[in-house]
C-alpha cells in the first residue's frame, strides 16, 4: 500500500508540473514547452502502466505463496480493482495517450474479469 501511495504522490507531482508548464507560457511562445509536456505525459502514462502491472504481480505472488483460495477469500481483489481504476483515472486526466489508455483499461479490466 505504501508503494501505491508513493506512486500516486509521484503521479500527482507530474500532474502539477504539467499544469504549471501549461499555465506559464503557450506553446507558440516556447517550442520547448511542447516537448516538456510530452515528456510529463509519457511519465504519467508509464507510471500508470507500471502501477497496474505491479498490482497484478502482487496478486500472483500472493496466490503462489498462500494459494488461490486465500486470495479469493481476502479483500485484496476488490481493493486492487479500486486501485487499478484509480490509476486509470489518473492516466485519463493527465495523459495524451487516449488510445493507449483505452487499451490499458481493457487489459486491466480483462485481468479483473479473469479473477471473478
Amino acid at each position: 500500500m505504501i508503494f501505491i501511495n508513493d506512486l500516486e504522490i509521484n503521479i500527482n507531482y507530474y500532474q502539477l508540473k504539467l499544469k504549471l508548464a501549461r499555465l506559464s507560457m503557450t506553446k507558440e511562445k516556447n517550442p520547448e514547452l511542447k516537448s516538456v509536456e510530452r515528456m510529463l505525459s509519457d511519465l504519467i502514462y508509464l507510471n500508470g502502466v507500471i502501477a497496474t502491472e505491479l498490482i497484478k504481480i502482487t496478486e500472483n505472488l500472493a496466490a503462489l505463496r498462500h494459494g488461490e483460495d486465500f486470495l479469493k477469500q481476502s479483500s485484496c481483489i476488490p481493493e486492487h480493482k479500486k486501485l487499478n481504476e484509480h490509476v486509470i483515472e489518473i492516466i485519463k486526466r493527465s495523459s495524451d495517450y487516449n488510445i493507449e489508455v483505452v487499451n490499458l483499461e481493457k487489459h486491466v479490466l480483462r485481468h479483473l474479469e479473469d479473477e471473478l
